[in-house]
């Protein structure tokens, strides 16, 4: 696969593991790490602040985003997603002018906005399918894409007060041959559009339409959507999966997030997406280490 160049960073796959920082612009993210409190603008500085920890550790993707894809969360307006990630991009972007900045949006309008402030990629939950126009806006703007597969029913949500809220699982066929259509069927409108395939990141979408058994399957066979030929994206980080099997709440999951981050990476992951990028940035590189050797 050829490198992808995003601002002045090149990601050169297959050489190590990039890890991707999650920096929550919102006031309900189900893993309380939110940096956005009920409707007041967004703190700028506690932001920043996040980012420093997350480079300092070795992170190399600052992922920002304005909604919670919290299971049962509510939808958040354009103008108000764009009043939580864009000040943020336009501070991360003054503040670590190399930094490499994703938007995490499945809204061409808020995208747009994103990419003007300051971000590079776009990191789409829904893979191109919720808004028609985001294909042309990421393709307009040359940003690279991650394609996520999504089948989950935002009003299908089981609730467990003390694991979480979790989507139930949608129907399929063959999990690993469905998964993989629908991303192909991503692939197909991201090229319609004008954008190149080194451009394309596939992300199985973990927890999102998926039984605890079928999450754990994806990343256990991770490498058949490897082979689909583009890099993939794997997002495990405190996921319900992780908490429903160990039993355990958001913020007693490191351990198991640790575990899939390693077993995935064992598969092919290229990115993972994370949380406790400290934590994680030893998992990648110690398997790095035994996986890739140099």
């Amino acid at each position: 696969m050829k490198p992808l160049q995003a601002g002045t960073f090149t990601f050169e796959w297959g050489s190590r593991t990039y890890v991707m920082g999650i920096l929550n612009v919102t006031p309900d993210s189900f893993s309380g790490d939110g940096l956005l409190s009920s409707s007041s603008p967004p703190d700028t500085g506690k932001a920043i602040d996040q980012a420093r920890r997350f480079l300092e550790a070795g992170c190399d993707v600052l992922d920002v985003g304005g909604e919670s894809t919290r299971p049962g969360a509510a939808q958040v307006e354009v103008e108000e997603e764009i009043r939580r990630v864009v000040p943020v991009i336009r501070a991360l972007r003054a503040e670590f002018p190399q930094a490499v900045i994703s938007i995490d949006t499945y809204k061409a309008a808020v995208a747009s906005q994103a990419f003007e402030a300051g971000a590079h990629i776009l990191n789409d939950v829904w893979g191109l399918r919720a808004d028609p126009k985001l294909a042309e806006a990421a393709a307009r703007h040359q940003a690279p894409v991650i394609l996520m597969h999504n089948r989950s029913n935002p009003a299908s949500v089981e609730v467990r007060e003390r694991l979480g809220n979790a989507y139930l699982a949608a129907s399929y066929d063959n999990l690993l041959e469905d998964v993989k259509r629908d991303l192909l069927e991503s692939v197909t409108i991201a090229r319609q559009a004008g954008i190149p395939d080194e451009r394309i990141i596939l992300d199985p979408g973990i927890g999102f339409g998926k039984t605890v058994e079928q999450n754990l399957e994806l990343i256990r066979r991770l490498d058949e959507i490897r082979a689909l030929g583009f890099p993939v994206l794997l997002g495990p980080s405190r996921k319900s999966f992780i908490g429903y099997t160990l039993n355990l709440p958001p913020d007693q999951r490191l351990e198991g997030t640790a575990a899939a981050v390693a077993v995935g990476i064992t598969r092919g992951a290229d990115i993972v997406r994370v949380h406790d990028v400290e934590a994680m940035v030893r998992v990648a590189r110690m398997t790095d280490a035994i996986v890739r050797p140099s």
